[in-house]
């Protein structure tokens, strides 16, 4: 039986939201935050009491802040904070996002700087342990003053209104929570505002590409090695020596595992007199292209090693110093900017790959039948496959421009510079889906080629993944509708099969 995992605003880590995520892990609230939250949330009421204006607590927002709210109207100015700002638009995030949002909103809050009455930290928690999942629509945040719109779609389920996804249907949240005996939140003062003012959605977008893209700059060196064999490429150019000479840490970790994943391969120790002196860049710098890329990988998982436990609501509650201070920890230029650079590192993975599978369509180069089918002409072999793959390659350069450079002032120009970072989030989700494509296109040209090569064998771990994908993709003798091999490899890559038993043989890679 997992743990329990507890929020205390201090301590939440990539693997654990991604259990919470996709795992459905129990929450609970930390006692310790939970105490710490109610301090702040007494130091709220104290301010109410006295009847001072402070923005937030008892006056309107944004551009409207210098509107002074009554005490009698402080519960309604919530109320109407939450359903005015649910003006998000498009389709629904997945659960494994809207999951991701939740948590962190949770422990964003647990942190006891926001005021919140943590009672509604607790009902967060208790959707996601009976996994109740708003619906979030994914247009509509600017990335700055908070994902504001998409998370007030998630205070309204929690208030009782709007609709929510439980055991796969969409439904009213208060039909769903009177059902389970679940009552809604009452709000208070700024209760409303600190369940909107954050970074959630651009963290969680972050979040969860991290965990996908792990994966696939394993799975790219895997696919090099399987298409340097393929074509009988070197594999001089991987001595570690060379690496070792201009040490950047991807590249030093890309090389790393490919000398990991070729040794022993009958195919490279029967062409080791070959003529050819030198492979093209796509195979010769492998190590240097992929490493580059790695690094955008490291830069993003830094930024959001820090975003996770970060407190990101405005304004804050600093009771030692007795302060209630406004400032600008919603901005998430940080987590865009790493996306957009993300999005570019995966996009360049896509590119090379596809360079090496036009080296094996090319019977020029790879001396294999073209586009790896014997009888040409009556067979088009994988000719379009490998078009597919220059398609979302090209497509990843239009995706590739960044929106974190771009900007629109809102609220009568008082929030007038903004991350656009949900924007960068949402592109690069699509790039990363690209990047599987792309990858498992080369992956089942990569297969076609070793059968070329039989009866010799490469090493015992690229034999594994061709042994694996040929329980799922027979080898081709004739034409047939690709795109369902193509399906059922990208399956292979959902479920990290070709990685684990990978690993399983040599040891986990970098």
């Amino acid at each position: 039986m997992k743990p329990i995992v507890e929020f205390d605003g201090l301590t939440l880590d990539l693997k654990t939201l991604n259990d919470i995520a996709l795992n459905k892990t129990e929450v609970k609230l930390n006692t310790d935050a939970k105490k710490k939250m109610l301090t702040a949330r007494e130091y709220v009421l104290k301010i109410v009491e006295k009847g001072e204006p402070v923005y937030g607590i008892n006056t309107g927002f944004g551009a409207l802040s210098n509107k002074f709210i009554g005490k009698s109207d402080l519960k309604t100015l919530q109320y109407n904070l939450i359903r005015s700002h649910c003006t998000g638009i498009g389709q629904p995030l997945n659960q494994r996002l809207t999951r991701a949002m939740m948590a962190l909103r949770a422990n964003c809050l647990a942190s006891g700087f926001s005021g919140v009455n943590p009672e509604i930290v607790e009902l967060i928690l208790e959707f996601l342990n009976k996994g109740i999942h708003p619906i979030i629509p994914e247009k509509g945040s600017v990335g700055a003053s908070g994902d504001l719109a998409p998370l007030s779609h998630i205070a309204l389920s929690l208030i009782g209104e709007g609709e929510v996804e439980y055991l796969g249907k969409k439904e009213k949240t208060k039909e769903v929570m009177d059902r389970l005996g679940i009552k809604p939140a009452e709000l208070g003062p700024k209760d409303g505002l600190a369940l909107i003012n954050g970074t959630a959605l651009m963290t969680a977008y972050a979040s969860v590409a991290l965990m996908e893209a792990e994966k696939l700059f394993k799975l790219a060196d895997i696919s090099a090695c399987l298409t340097v064999d393929g074509i009988k490429g070197s594999i001089r150019a991987y001595f570690p020596h060379i690496s070792k000479l201009k040490p950047h840490p991807g590249q030093m970790d890309s090389v790393s595992n490919l000398n990991k994943i070729l040794p022993e391969s009958e195919i490279l120790n029967d062409h080791q007199g070959c003529p050819k002196v030198q492979d093209p860049y796509s195979l010769r710098c492998v190590p240097q292209v992929h490493g580059a890329c790695r690094q955008t990988y490291y830069h993003l998982k830094q930024v959001v090693e820090t975003e996770l436990n970060s407190v990101t609501d405005n304004p804050l509650i600093f009771v030692e110093e007795d302060q209630v201070v406004s400032g600008g920890n919603f901005h998430g230029q940080a987590l865009s900017l790493a996306m957009d650079y993300m999005a570019m590192g995966l996009a360049e993975i896509c590119s090379i790959s596809e360079r090496r599978i036009e080296k094996m369509m090319n019977p020029t180069f790879s001396e294999l039948p073209a586009f790896l089918t014997q009888s040409s002409g009556l067979n088009s072999g994988l000719m379009i496959a490998h078009v597919t793959a220059a398609a979302l390659a090209s497509e990843n350069k239009t995706l590739c421009h960044p929106a974190s450079i771009d900007s629109i002032p809102t609220s009568t120009d008082k929030e007038d510079h903004v991350s656009m970072g949900p924007f960068a989030g949402r592109k690069l989700h699509q790039v990363i889906e690209n990047t599987k494509t792309i990858l498992a296109v080369e992956i089942l040209c990569n297969t076609a080629a070793l059968d070329y090569q039989r009866p010799l064998k490469s090493s015992p771990a690229c034999e594994a993944v061709y042994e694996k994908v040929r329980e799922v993709v027979p080898k081709i003798t004739e034409d047939r509708v690709f795109a369902y091999d193509m399906n059922k490899i990208i399956e292979l890559i959902n479920k990290n099969e070709l990685i684990e038993i990978t690993e399983k043989l040599i040891g986990e890679l970098r």
